[in-house]
């Protein structure tokens, strides 16, 4: 297994941190940085970049833009939720449709995931 952080993936980290997408923005803003239990954005484990992580919970969220729903990018993906797994983590994908129709629902079934897992 890799080592959970790889140094040569800061840089593009922190440009991803300060470039998201609205649906990155409006969950990151409205809801996960403000949640009780603290999130990190554009998390470094192993040779991926991911969306939102909780340690606490051990949860990483994705969330997915009409790409991901293509046949190479839905292999990658799942190749990339596998690896995530071996380090005990849950992967919630959330496709980005889903913060512009339901955002409160989004909310709430992340909270609902979170406190199942820390509990």
């Amino acid at each position: 297994m890799e080592h959970k952080h790889n140094k040569k993936l800061v840089p593009i980290a922190k440009t991803l941190r300060k470039n998201m997408t609205k649906e990155e923005r409006r969950l990151w803003y409205d809801f996960l940085r403000i949640y009780p239990i603290k999130f990190l954005r554009q998390k470094i484990i192993g040779k991926f970049i991911v969306d939102f992580y909780c340690a606490s919970a051990k949860i990483v969220i994705e969330l997915d833009g009409s790409q991901h729903y293509e046949d190479k990018k839905m292999q990658e993906d799942l190749i990339r939720t596998r690896f995530l797994e071996e380090y005990g983590l849950k992967v919630i994908r959330i496709p980005n449709n889903q913060i512009n129709l339901d955002f409160a629902g989004v909310c709430k079934h992340i909270d609902i995931m979170v406190r199942q897992s820390i509990n």
